[in-house]
């Protein structure tokens, strides 16, 4: 991982002064989980970048794990972590500039206290919910943003972007206010943190955030982000926020980003009214063996492990921190041996065939496909209807007609969201997958129905044909 920070202050080697680390040496400061390194690529009077690189050691972060921790394979080595910037670059950053970011400098503190030219450039960062959310974050801070959008393979231009982008930052501030903004917004991009977040997670917050973070426009936001959407560790952060903001706020924004756009007059959730809608359809179809595929951080997957009709249970995402949260939802550190046979949770892609997807009555896709790629929709009906081939397939994907009854909604319910169809479009494409795999398809409606535009969700009910061979 690598982070530069470079100024055109003259004399620009100063930057040395504030950061406290002399431009003529190589440092080394050894973390828990690798080694970040600072070094200055040039230093002149004109020009002075320094450069904090943080090498992670994958086998130490592992040994790292609780005992009762899920293993999920291969994850915990093979990973983005050893370049993609993170919240183990943040936590490295705060410790070595630490003196940098309380805004002390005894030789240089009328400089400390003053806003100079920086510029600050991170080649590879995570960002969900792509470029546009770099430029919501940073841009209100008086930063200008160059968040260009990086290729899942330039070989392969269909593919499009990966969830990276190269980060480059502009703009005249004090140094300590950057380095705190990027301690809590490196992670609050990425929206996932490395490590168990308790309540002293809400200090650090308080501590980084001071003087910028309450009259941030998009304090809720960044707030829920950083803090890996733990409702509980929210609610105290925005509460302690409000003391010092202009305005107190009475609600607190749902986990869910979709669910923040539901209209007022929704009595019942709109996640609740999914959930409620997939189980009954499980139920209906008489499904014994249930796999929720893309599980995220398991909320479906509690309502199935209580269910005894279903004598088994599978989830599977992409995300190894969503699958550490489904592990700590459904208490499996704490079941019994009869009880943990009977669930299992795995790390898996689904545009690549996995034998363990297969051998189930039922496949639950619940507002997963948006999220995909159109160009590598494709992979994903391969794998899932062809390959797993499970006796029914339940999907469940935003109406897109409806999003106009959404007051102040512009474009996508969801910064990650690939796509979202009309109902016609959502026709189409199931029509067309139930035709090319043996599948029967019965479309239905979730939520309440607008005359016009019809109901928020969409569901597609895929029963397997007798005597089909795919």
């Amino acid at each position: 991982m690598l982070l530069t920070v470079t100024t055109t202050h003259r004399p620009a080697t100063d930057l040395g002064y504030l950061l406290h680390k002399h431009p003529e040496r190589v440092q080394e400061f050894k973390q828990s989980f690798g080694t970040a390194t600072v070094f200055y690529p040039e230093a002149s009077d004109e020009r002075c970048t320094a450069a904090l690189m943080l090498d992670v050691d994958p086998v130490r972060l592992a040994r790292s794990r609780g005992r009762n921790a899920p293993d999920f394979s291969l994850a915990q080595y093979v990973n983005d972590r050893s370049y993609a910037a993170s919240s183990l670059l943040g936590v490295a950053m705060a410790d070595v500039f630490s003196t940098a970011r309380s805004g002390r400098c005894g030789s240089r503190q009328e400089l400390a206290d003053s806003a100079i030219p920086l510029e600050i450039v991170v080649p590879v960062l995570p960002c969900r919910g792509g470029p546009a959310i770099a430029h919501r974050l940073f841009e209100p801070l008086g930063w200008t943003v160059e968040a260009d959008p990086i290729p899942l393979d330039d070989a392969f231009a269909d593919w499009g972007d990966s969830r990276y982008v190269r980060l480059r930052l502009t703009g005249v501030l004090r140094l300590a206010d950057a380095l705190n903004q990027l301690h809590v917004l490196l992670p609050a991009l990425d929206e996932s943190k490395h490590y168990w977040q308790g309540p002293d997670e809400v200090d650090k917050l308080m501590r980084s955030g001071e003087g910028w973070l309450a009259t941030h426009p998009d304090a809720h936001l960044v707030t829920r982000r950083y803090l890996g959407r733990r409702g509980g560790l929210t609610c105290v952060a925005l509460a302690r926020l409000a003391e010092v903001g202009d305005e107190v706020e009475e609600a607190v924004e749902s986990a869910e980003d979709e669910e923040v756009l539901q209209p007022a007059e929704t009595r019942v959730p709109l996640n609740t009214q999914r959930h409620e809608a997939v189980h009954q359809v499980l139920l209906e179809l008489g499904a014994r063996s249930v796999i929720d595929l893309g599980c995220g951080p398991g909320q479906f997957l509690d309502r199935l492990v209580r269910t005894s009709a279903f004598t088994r249970v599978a989830g599977s995402d992409v995300s190894t921190r969503s699958l550490q949260d489904a592990a700590r939802r459904l208490h499996l550190d704490r079941m019994s041996e009869r009880q943990a046979e009977r669930v299992q949770l795995f790390h898996g892609a689904l545009t690549y065939e996995d034998e363990r997807y297969a051998g189930y009555d039922a496949a639950v896709l619940m507002e997963v496909i948006e999220h995909v790629d159109p160009p590598r929709l494709e992979a994903l009906e391969r794998v899932v209807f062809g390959a797993a081939a499970p006796g029914a397939v339940i999907v469940t994907t935003p109406n897109s007609e409806y999003n106009v009854l959404y007051e102040g909604l512009v474009g996508m319910r969801h910064p990650d969201h690939r796509f979202e169809w009309t109902r016609d479009q959502f026709a189409e494409w199931s029509e067309r997958v139930a035709a090319a795999h043996g599948y029967a398809v019965e479309r239905r409606g979730i939520g309440d129905r607008d005359d016009a535009h019809g109901t928020p969700t969409q569901m597609a009910i895929f029963t397997r044909k007798e005597g089909t061979d795919d």
